[in-house]
């Protein structure tokens, strides 16, 4: 297996995290600007969520070009620290810091589920597998699954902003989805790395996805994934709850 890093693959992982990262923020800075806040708590909301992506992004990234994650080893993995720390700390500063509960409060939950149309980027895994770059096991489920999750990203969200009762339960489903396949790709991935957790593809490991720039996918983009995921599954529970009591009320 030849494990040389493709040239083209620099740009298309760093650009597409960059990109994903810009799309996020445009999206809160609209949704600030229709709250009627006062203009100093929009910009402090603004710039504070807005600094804790990027200092999140420049370290998954200085960490990536030293190389905390990659190359053969017999040692464990390191990765899955990358991959889990920011899951926990964004879910515990979600329930902690009441301004970014408000903050993801007013962004419209057809947002959150839109911009994961940048998990068609995943198509990369499927063109590292027909070059002989990653193993079948890891490649295909995790290519797949986040093409058609990215796919039918602005379809669900379409469908939620027109009827978002209508289409509560799509929205459900493509969370849920959405998460399978992270849980999948991630699982695949361990076992077919380089390490002594490794039981699969001894003949063509997943070398790459521990090297930059590849692995920032698992230390921000993974991660980043499961967050929007578990806001969007937030504000249907939220959504929910407020039709309940509206329907209590009425009665």
């Amino acid at each position: 297996m030849n494990d040389s890093i493709p040239s083209y693959l620099t740009i298309y992982v760093v650009t597409g995290s960059i990109a994903a990262i810009a799309t996020l923020l445009f999206g809160l800075r609209r949704a600030l600007k229709r709250a009627a806040w006062p203009e100093t708590e929009r910009a402090k909301a603004f710039w504070s969520v807005s600094a804790l992506f990027v200092a999140w992004f420049v370290v998954a990234l200085a960490t990536s070009l030293a190389g905390w994650y990659g190359g053969v080893s017999r040692r464990l993995p390191t990765i899955q620290y990358a991959l889990l720390i920011p899951i926990v700390v964004g879910v515990l500063l979600f329930w902690t810091w009441p301004m970014l509960r408000r903050t993801l409060a007013i962004v419209p939950n057809e947002w959150l589920v839109g911009i994961q149309f940048y998990r068609t980027l995943g198509l990369i895994f499927l063109i590292l597998y027909v070059t002989g770059k990653l193993p079948a096991l890891f490649a295909l489920p995790a290519g797949l699954g986040d093409f058609f999750v990215g796919l039918f990203a602005p379809v669900v969200a379409n469908a939620y902003g027109r009827s978002s009762e209508g289409a509560a339960g799509r929205v459900r489903l493509w969370n849920l989805f959405g998460i399978a396949d992270l849980v999948i790709a991630v699982t695949t991935g361990f076992l077919t790395a380089p390490s002594p957790l490794q039981l699969a593809s001894f003949d063509r490991p997943s070398t790459l996805i521990g090297l930059f720039p590849l692995s920032l996918i698992p230390v921000y983009m993974v991660p980043l994934s499961i967050l929007l995921h578990f806001s969007s599954l937030q504000r249907l529970r939220s959504a929910q709850r407020k039709s309940a009591a509206v329907t209590a009320f009425a009665r």
